[in-house]
């Protein structure tokens, strides 16, 4: 009897599989990662599984097209502690004479987290205040990622700090946008000392200029590296490496994906 419901159970889960279904899993927006469904705002439709789009993709997935949404902003309530922070951000921009909605460009809540969207030349002024207003206290900064979205005009660069709450147990995020053309944006080494070398790695893979920062150098890549090797327009091969004085072909003479 149990080799017979085995057999069932095969077969079934055999014509989940053709059907591209997970048959114990309904199929929803809810369980698709990275759907936004139609919220948000479309940057760019992608093809494929990593938008190669020079024939390099060797995934299986070149078929696959999905549009790439950034989150729209959030309408309050924002719920739990989050309304908290932003109340008393506010509040304590507006007590510096610095109106909030001039230096919070939105506020996202997304999967359960809440991200500032800060105009750059007020950077600096929102952090401190989020460092010290006795309220907020997230005296800890974790460290700044870049992000390269090509197609998000006029805002191609986008720089995402970590910062927490060590007082009140709680996690946030600035996020800062710059245009390809001007790259600028202001250091945070003033306001959080171990941004140093996390805004150094920045600009080596982004190519992000921290202004005001004490040596903003390459810390990676070798002094004299032309470009930025984490934006998404730089080449995915095509690049020769030296290695123990032999020359060691690019990627894309070495092998071919026809």
């Amino acid at each position: 009897m149990s080799d017979a419901n085995n057999t069932a159970g095969d077969a079934n889960n055999t014509a989940g599989d053709a059907n591209g279904v997970n048959p114990e899993k309904e199929l929803s927006a809810e369980n698709l990662p990275g759907q936004r469904g139609r919220g948000g705002e479309e940057i760019r439709v992608q093809r494929g599984m990593f938008g190669a789009n020079n024939g390099g993709d060797t995934s299986g997935y070149g078929g696959l097209v999905r549009s790439v949404r950034l989150p729209g902003p959030a309408s309050r309530p924002y719920g739990g502690w989050f309304d908290e922070v932003a109340d008393e951000l506010e509040g304590a921009l507006e007590e510096q004479d610095l109106l909030p909605e001039n230096a919070i460009e939105k506020t996202v809540v997304d999967r359960g987290e809440l991200t500032f969207h800060i105009e750059r030349e007020h950077l600096v002024q929102v952090a401190l205040t989020l460092r010290d207003d006795p309220a907020l206290r997230f005296e800890l900064c974790t460290g700044v990622s870049g992000v390269h979205y090509p197609n998000d005009k006029g805002r191609e660069l986008h720089a995402v700090y970590h910062l927490r709450s060590i007082t009140h147990n709680r996690l946030i995020r600035l996020e800062v946008s710059a245009p390809d053309s001007d790259p600028h944006i202001p250091s945070l080494f003033s306001v959080y000392p171990t941004n140093d070398w996390h805004e150094r790695e920045t600009y080596d893979f982004f190519g992000i200029v921290f202004d005001g920062h004490p040596a903003l150098t390459r810390i990676m890549m070798p002094d004299d590296w032309q470009g930025f090797p984490q934006r998404k327009d730089y080449p995915l091969g095509g690049i020769p490496v030296e290695y123990k004085g032999a020359q060691i072909p690019a990627p894309d003479q070495r092998r071919s994906y026809s």
